[in-house]
Order: structure tokens, then sequence, then C-alpha cells
């Protein structure tokens, strides 16, 4: 598969899954968590049994299906046998494969749940349990599914949690479901990746979609991601974008599973070079080369922030996120910069044509720099400097 070396979280989390420790893993997106995983439980398998033996649970459909896709990769030279479950499509496949029998098992709690109501699975050959991105499931509301699914696996497995954040209710998860987890932690779980170059631009809401589109025409940008809060916006800055030509997917909930299927297959392939998304596509999702990042909307929690820009600078490459923000976002800026303990430059786009908003009369943030002020701008990925901005009112 074109891998030479493990990464930090590979290194340490594989020894202690080979020894049948549960395992605690928190590591920045794009560092190989799910090789963290599955390599060990792979190798610790052996040959085709009756199951499943192993059961990973996702939070989302897109998710499920990525994982399912690494497993099938790492184990291809062996006889054992991966499936996955999820909402949004028939059933019919499903049962037959898991009547004809599977070793690996990745579902979204949802639908694993209706299999098990239905009888078409059980849970009581599990050997190995891995609850992937735990604290987004705690986010979409699925922690009483999981503790449902959790109590059908037998009491004597190895378990594995990997989440960006611990909660306490996922503490409590972790005192009833695991046995004297190892904590595997690679990294603050607050800093984005030190490949990824960050810049806000602030502007008025009124101008917001013109700064969007002004931007794409300037930046040169190999594939990028924009991200908006809700998924009536992101259905609405993807029609503007097609009207201006750009190739467009959209990705967000109320897309179909094949809808999301093909906005997933044509990003990563090229026939798109924007994709509109939601936070569904936030974390985890395994999109190589990315090379910017756009918050469209300025993420409501901070770690949303860290999540989405995530998407970029993956596996030490470099990339740039940008952010578009409007002077009620003033509270939600502030609260990232201190979650992230970093102050992000401000910047203009050399040759907008600015309306006044107030945010032009904010000061410089904590780093000391105006950069909306310097000589020359910011310089980012890709060789466009965003020029200087009109100077600050007295």
């Amino acid at each position: 598969m074109g891998y030479t070396a493990p990464t930090p979280i590979q290194l340490r989390a594989i020894p202690l899954i080979l020894e049948g420790r549960d395992v605690i893993g928190s590591a920045q997106t794009g560092t190989g968590k799910t090789a963290a995983f599955a390599l060990p439980i792979i190798t610790r398998l052996g040959a085709h049994a009756p199951g499943p033996r192993v059961l990973i649970l996702e939070p989302t459909r897109e998710l499920a299906a990525q994982v399912e896709t690494a497993f099938r990769d790492l184990s291809r030279f062996t006889d054992l046998r991966t499936t996955v479950v999820y909402g949004g499509v028939g059933y019919g496949r499903q049962r037959e494969d898991l009547k004809t029998g599977v070793d690996i098992l990745v579902a979204t709690p949802g639908r694993l749940l209706d299999h098990l109501g239905q009888g078409t699975c059980r849970l009581n050959l599990v050997q190995y349990l891995v609850l992937d991105e735990a604290d987004r499931m705690l986010d979409m509301g699925f922690l009483p599914d999981v503790r449902r699914i959790v109590e059908k696996c037998p009491r004597q497995r190895h378990s594995s949690l990997f989440s960006a954040t611990v909660p306490p209710e996922i503490e409590t998860l972790i005192q009833w479901a695991m046995k004297d987890p190892q904590t595997v932690e690679i990294g603050s779980r607050r800093a984005p990746a030190e490949t990824v170059r960050h810049v806000v631009y602030q502007v008025s809401d009124d101008q917001k979609s013109e700064l969007l589109c002004a931007l794409l025409d300037q930046l040169n940008y190999d594939s990028v991601i924009i991200f908006c809060r809700t998924r009536h916006r992101a259905d609405r800055i993807s029609h503007l974008l097609r009207n201006k030509h750009h190739a467009v997917a959209v990705l967000h909930s109320n897309r179909t599973q094949q809808e999301r299927e093909q906005a997933l297959r044509g990003f990563r392939d090229g026939r798109f070079e924007v994709l509109v998304a939601t936070d569904i596509a936030a974390r985890g999702l395994d999109i190589a080369d990315v090379s910017h990042v756009i918050n469209y909307d300025v993420p409501q929690h901070p770690e949303d922030y860290v999540h989405r820009i995530g998407r970029t600078g993956r596996a030490q490459a470099t990339g740039d996120a940008l952010t578009l923000m409007v002077a009620e976002d003033r509270p939600h800026m502030a609260a990232i910069e201190r979650f992230i303990t970093r102050s992000i430059p401000r910047a203009k786009l050399e040759g907008f044509d600015y309306k006044f908003t107030s945010l032009f009369e904010d000061k410089p943030g904590a780093t000391g720099r105006d950069v909306s002020r310097g000589a020359r701008g910011v310089r980012l990925h890709g060789g466009y400097y965003f020029g200087p901005a009109k100077r600050r009112r007295r």
C-alpha cells in the first residue's frame, strides 16, 4: 500500500493491542488511527472463523464505509471477511453478508440495532470492540445506542476507544466498558496540525458570498472543502459556485446515500474541485491532497474548527485554512483562538471592494502582529499574496 514507516499513534498503539491491552487513543486527524487498530486486530484474528469477531462502531455512514475499505485493503491476502452495515440503503445485501458469515463488522449504531432486533446479527462471538470517533457519537446522541450494543457483546473481550476529546460522558462509558485501558495521546488534543497555515477574512455579512467567489478566483488551489453551518446554506453556496462555473460536489445529511458516495468519490477522483459540506465531513474522512479548507461559517464549537481544518495538512503535507468572519462571529472566533492557544492573523483580499464593517475597528489579535496592516500581507500555500488593508480608523 506504499507505507514505509509507522506513524507515532501506530508505534505506540499497535504493541499494546497486540499484547491484548485495552487502549484509549487520541491523535490529530490524518495520523493513521485506523491502521493503528486494524493492523494488530487482523494479525491476532488469524484465519476465517464464525463471527463477527470484530465490531467497529462509527458515527456516520461515510466513516463506516471508509473503515470497511481500510480493513478490506489491509486483509486482502487473508481469508478474513469484512462487511459494513449502515442506514440510508436497503437491508437485503447486508442480511446476505451477515448470513454467510463475517469476521469483521463495521457499523453505525442505528442500523446495527435494527439488525440485532430482527435477529439477523448476533454479537456473542465478538472478541474485539472498537468505538471510533466516540466524541462524535456523543455529539450525535448515539451514546445510549452504543451502550445497548456493548451490553450484547461478551464481557471478556478487547476494547479500544478513539476520540479527539474525552468529555465526562465518555469517561463514564470508558469506566463501564473498558478494563484498565492504556491511554495513547499523540500531541495536543486541541492543536491543529503544524503544517496548516491559518488566516481570517473579516467581511460584512452581505459581502460574504462575494468574497468567497473572489477568493476562489484568485487562490491557486488543488482542491478545496468549504464548510457551512447548515444544509440549506451548503445547497445555496453550491448552487452559487456552479453558476460561477466551478465543479462542485455537496455533502450533508439530507443527501441520499448514493448522492453522498458520488460526491466523495468524485471529489477524491478530481472530477470535483470544490466540496461544499456541513460538519458531517469534518471528522475522520480520509481525503488526500486537500490544499485549502474554507470556513464559510465560523464554527460555533472550537473543537469543530480543529476537525474542519484537519481535512488539509494531512500526513505532514502543507495546507491553508481560511475563515470568513462577520461581526456576529466575534465571540466564536475568540473562543477558537483561546482553545488552540494562538491568535489567527487577520487579512484582506487585495483588490476586493470592501464595505465597512465594525470588525475593521477591532484591535489586532494576541500575536502582536497586525497582518491586516502589513506591507505585503500573508503568504499562503499556492503562492498568492493577500495584500494590505485600509488602516484602522482612530
